[in-house]
């Protein structure tokens, strides 16, 4: 039984059944967290769109729970952010355990200064319902629910995507379609695509349960628990008083048996005792793949999240990685839709999107492959790592289990001016992501540096309120005072950073100069690309 309600969403008569027929700017394929992410961001940048789902309801269980720093971020554009916050689970630390010992205590944001925490564990159901809800109040978006696309003709300028519904089938033009439509991509098969990686052939049962008790709000990891002594387990809890517990099978284990409820039972019992209770909410059995497309972007088509490469669930790559890629497509897209910049800008979401999932794979493969060794001398490693951790740091620095997801660096981004001073220490260079800090009094509007950046490029200025001209496209983002944003950003007075859409460093400067930050300006739109093949 469920503690959440599934909400079904109508299925609307689209117009183009009635001869209605205009092309749109940009279709998304799928309204999982990324499609409905990447239509907010459109809209806000007066970008219409068409988000095509097959489903009237959000995603059924609990699924992709783990919600990082970066992307509350970018759902806080939306207003939606803290309604997370206040709904899930606020989590910063995680413990080791071998056995029943705990050997690796750990603690993911060490600093304060920051507006959201590390994490926060929420289901995936709501975080769905919370941007369809958004989406839905968006003039600028049509969510069209009960509508499958079973056809993708691409031309030279325009896609032409024929949907099935519910009242018969048409067919819609795009000037660009985007496929948010997950790792079995109906889109990426119609196209013929490739998509090539390793699969990884160990199965892990998910048991989603509503258990009442006082366990921290905190990850934990077992190695050969007594409950579990042969294999890990991984706890997490979520909202409604939801833990999800990942217990490994191992290769040869049969799924519909361990989906059985008397066979979850079994292990929950083992794990909490004979007197704990509890209510199933969702089960599954799973593996996974590591994947990733030759090019996210083909044509007018352009994919996204696990459309376009998927990774194991270890570390929470997946979901916060599919935002990362629309938080770094939508501006551009929505630049070349306007006219502002080249088609050839889009060739900078792909190599950089491309380094970043290739960084989440290599990540997850070596979680994965400390989770779950393959070899004999692999295995001992592990147990040795795992046996010293108590007593010595460096065996700490040995233990993976699941690199947690952070915003990755681009520093060999063609967008990117590199420093031209020589003297930088520390702060964000080109290619990193921007750090938050408070920048003023706390619970006032404005009061986090984040909260200060506009929707395009900002041009963060440390020690003056005048910098003087400030080129189209960048708004002026003055810091004053002498705070943790100077420390962060390593600054003095005249300190200046070209701060891009997607919160990512462009460029950076010890004194404002007009003419370097109008050429980095124009570098980072594009406009002197030359074609990339990553």
């Amino acid at each position: 039984m469920s503690s959440y309600t599934y909400k079904h969403y109508p299925c609307c008569r689209p117009a183009e059944l009635d001869g209605q027929s205009t092309r749109r700017p940009v279709v998304i394929v799928g309204a999982g967290i990324a499609g409905p992410t990447l239509a907010l961001e459109l809209a806000a940048r007066g970008v219409p769109s068409v988000v095509l789902d097959e489903d009237d309801t959000v995603s059924l269980g609990s699924r992709s729970i783990c919600q990082a720093k970066h992307s509350l971020e970018v759902w806080d554009r939306f207003g939606i952010s803290q309604r997370m916050v206040e709904k899930g689970i606020t989590w910063e630390q995680g413990e080791v355990y071998l056995g029943d010992q705990p050997v690796w205590r750990f603690n993911l944001q060490p600093e304060p200064g920051h507006k959201f925490p590390a994490f926060v564990n929420l289901q995936q159901y709501y975080v769905e319902e919370f941007l369809y809800e958004r989406c839905l109040a968006d003039p600028a978006i049509e969510m069209r629910f009960c509508n499958k696309v079973v056809g993708v003709t691409a031309h030279d300028d325009f896609v032409a995507v024929d949907v099935e519904t519910p009242d018969g089938r048409y067919t819609l033009e795009a000037q660009w379609l985007v496929a948010c439509d997950g790792v079995r991509s109906p889109v990426r098969h119609m196209l013929g695509l490739p998509f090539e990686g390793e699969v990884f052939h160990d199965q892990f049962l998910i048991a989603d349960i509503r258990l009442a008790d006082d366990l921290p709000k905190e990850r934990r990891f077992w190695f050969y628990p007594p409950f579990h002594p042969t294999n890990s387990v991984l706890l997490h809890r979520q909202a409604d008083n939801v833990l999800r517990v990942d217990f490994q099978l191992g290769r040869d284990a049969d799924a519909e048996e361990e989906k059985k409820t008397e066979n979850v039972d079994r292990r929950l019992r083992l794990m909490f005792g004979p007197e704990a209770r509890w209510e199933h909410e969702w089960t599954s059995v799973y593996t996974f793949t590591c994947r990733m497309m030759q090019r996210f972007v083909h044509g007018r088509v352009v994919f996204a999240g696990d459309s376009a490469h998927v990774v194991s669930p270890f570390g929470a790559h997946g979901g916060n990685g599919a935002i990362a890629d629309v938080d770094n497509l939508a501006w551009k897209l929505a630049l070349v839709v306007a006219g502002k910049a080249p088609a050839v800008l889009l060739d900078s979401y792909c190599s950089e999107r491309r380094a970043a999932a290739r960084e989440d794979i290599l990540n997850s493969t070596r979680s994965t492959d400390f989770i779950t060794p393959k070899f004999p001398a692999s295995r001992a490693f592990r147990d040795a790592a795992l046996t010293l951790a108590p007593d010595f740091p460096f065996a700490r620095g040995l233990i993976n289990s699941g690199r947690l997801s952070v915003p990755t660096a681009q520093p060999d981004s063609p967008l990117d001016t590199p420093d031209r001073d020589g003297d930088w220490v520390g702060g964000p260079g080109p290619g990193r992501a921007m750090l938050d800090a408070p920048v003023g009094p706390k619970g006032e509007k404005g009061g986090w540096l984040i909260d200060r950046l506009g929707r395009d490029f900002s041009l963060l200025t440390f020690g003056s309120d005048d910098v003087g001209a400030v080129p189209p496209g960048a708004t002026a983002v003055a810091i004053a005072g002498n705070g943790l944003a100077w420390q962060r950003y390593d600054s003095r007075p005249g300190t200046t950073y070209l701060i891009r859409p997607d919160r990512y460093v462009a460029a950076r400067w010890r004194t404002y100069d007009p003419a370097a930050v109008s050429a980095a300006l124009d570098r980072a739109q594009g406009r002197n690309m030359g074609r990339s093949h990553p």
